[in-house]
C-alpha cells in the first residue's frame, strides 16, 4: 500500500503545479465580459426614451 500513497501524493503534486494562472484568468476574464455587457446595457438603455 504505501506505493500507491506515493503514487498518489506524486500525482497530485503534479496536477497542483499544472493549474498555473488558469483560474485568475478564467475569472478576469468572465468579470471583463460580464462588465462590458453591464457597461453596453447601461448606456445603450438611454437611447429608448429619446422620441
Amino acid at each position: 500500500m504505501p506505493h500507491m500513497t506515493g503514487l498518489t501524493t506524486e500525482l497530485l503534486a503534479a496536477n497542483a503545479k499544472n493549474d498555473g494562472p488558469g483560474v485568475l484568468l478564467r475569472t478576469i476574464i468572465v468579470v471583463g465580459v460580464v462588465g462590458a455587457v453591464l457597461l453596453a446595457w447601461f448606456l445603450l438603455r438611454g437611447y429608448g426614451g429619446q422620441d
